[in-house]
């Protein structure tokens, strides 16, 4: 399955920002999808994610700020990210998790400004 990612961009602190992951396929039995981020030098880490029965997991960090959603319909899921602060920003990834492997979206860069 291939990914598509869009939505990153800058946004002051205390903002909003919807990211949102397009995949070549139907989503609706698709295990486990997500997103991790890498913060400018440091390790990739992870986010938030969704699994085909709707459960879905947030880091600490993020908890309580950011929402993950899927649209079956569209194969599309979303990260809806509030009270962005300067520590959010890094590249977001989005990726699928099945079985046979994991696949990975491109990546869009999140800039807060304070």
């Amino acid at each position: 399955v291939q990914l598509q990612a869009s939505g990153g961009g800058l946004v002051q602190a205390g903002g909003s920002l919807r990211l949102s992951c397009a995949a070549s396929e139907s989503i609706s039995s698709i295990h486990i999808m997500g997103w991790y981020r890498q913060p400018p030098g440091k390790e990739r880490e992870p986010v938030a994610t969704i699994s085909n029965i709707g459960s879905t997991y947030y880091s600490d960090s993020v908890e309580g700020r950011f929402t993950i959603s899927r649209d079956i319909a569209k194969n599309t899921i979303h990260l809806q990210m509030n009270s962005l602060d300067r520590e959010d920003t890094a590249v977001y990834y989005c990726y699928v998790w099945k079985p046979s492997g994991t696949n990975w979206g491109q990546g869009t860069l999140v800039t807060v400004s304070s």
